[in-house]
């Protein structure tokens, strides 16, 4: 099981010098965090003046406000308000940029290259009573709240002479004592073998990168 922690993410400034970057995960992981030479890559951004966001050719972009109230984003002269937790998808190449109308904020970035990967961003609310999975080539990252991770349970074997309640109640006692307690932005990586669960109130971004397939010629 493997979790990100934000405290420990350096801060890289954007390439147009209007912001700072703390990378979450990219694929293939690049020297810096600037250098582009990702496929995709999931980030959080301080955004504390208005001004132009970096280009990236060739590449779709998914942004989520979350934390401030409103980001007033430009995307080739059309403005769109952005609130908390409503993730908009824009293409890199296009020109765009912010404006601050209610202060400072934070945005999650997910950004792909276009026709090959597809980023997506859901924004879900945790429960305590039932534990969210993270599965192979998914990210969760605690945006707010209180919450703590552990590895899922092993597949079943039907061989075992056990009966079904013992197993159950191995499993729960398992989980609780592998339970990690998870920080605001901290990311957990999916997998599909014992797939993390994640418990707790609050709020959860839930990042998928899909690779588009293509048919063949």
């Amino acid at each position: 099981m493997e979790i990100i922690r934000f405290a420990e993410l350096k801060p890289e400034p954007w390439r147009n010098g209007g912001g700072v970057t703390r990378e979450i995960a990219s694929h293939p992981k690049a020297a810096s965090a600037q250098d582009g030479a990702w496929d995709w890559r999931v980030s959080i951004a301080d955004v504390g003046s208005a001004g132009e966001f970096s280009t990236f050719p060739g590449m779709e972009r998914v942004i989520t406000v979350i934390d401030g109230e409103l980001l007033l984003l430009t995307v080739d002269g059309e403005e769109h308000p952005l609130e908390k937790y409503r993730p908009f998808r824009f293409s890199g190449e296009a020109a765009s940029g912010s404006a601050l109308p209610t202060g400072d904020i934070r945005d999650l970035n997910v950004i792909a290259r276009a026709g090959e990967f597809k980023g997506y961003t859901s924004i879900i609310e945790l429960s305590k009573k039932r534990a969210h999975p993270v599965f192979e080539g998914q990210l969760a990252v605690l945006l707010e709240g209180k919450a703590s991770v552990s590895p899922g349970a092993e597949p079943a074997d039907v061989s075992a002479d056990v009966s079904a309640g013992s197993a159950d109640s191995a499993a729960a006692d398992a989980a609780v004592a592998e339970s990690i307690e998870l920080g605001r932005y901290d990311a957990v990586v999916g997998s599909d073998t014992r797939s993390p669960e994640i418990l707790g109130r609050g709020f959860l971004a839930v990042i998928s990168i899909d690779r588009v397939e293509h048919a063949p010629s």
